[in-house]
């Protein structure tokens, strides 16, 4: 199991990052969507400042929803065992701080994945 520490946040940076620059410098990609939950503004702005974004037009986007939709959301994935229960309280204490990124906000209540998808390509 993936372990959490000082070490492993590094590593994943990297790794996303080093993923993140080879699509960013294939030409067969017109659009890259690099979609993680980043819950604090200075997890984004490392990934961004390790990006060659030259000759790229950067949108940093939050999908959001209500509080009570992510509770119906989490309350399915923990019956269904991809969840423990323990993700419905640790996810409502970080709902309010999505809302103060520099993203811009996609609410995804009561949306589709289609809907969404079509809200983030008119961004």
């Amino acid at each position: 199991p993936f372990q959490v520490t000082d070490e492993t946040k590094v590593m994943v940076i990297r790794n996303i990052c080093a993923v993140l620059n080879n699509f960013l410098a294939c030409s067969a990609y017109e659009n890259v969507i690099f979609c993680w939950v980043m819950h604090e503004q200075s997890i984004i702005d490392d990934i961004v400042s390790r990006l060659d974004t030259a000759g790229c037009r950067v949108v940093t986007a939050s999908l959001i929803c209500s509080e009570q939709e992510i509770v119906s959301r989490l309350r399915k994935d923990v019956a269904a065992g991809t969840r423990a229960p323990d993700v419905i309280e640790r996810s409502l204490q970080r709902l309010p701080l999505y809302r103060k990124l520099n993203t811009t906000k996609v609410d995804t209540s009561g949306l589709s994945a289609t809907e969404v998808a079509r809200e983030l390509a008119a961004l």
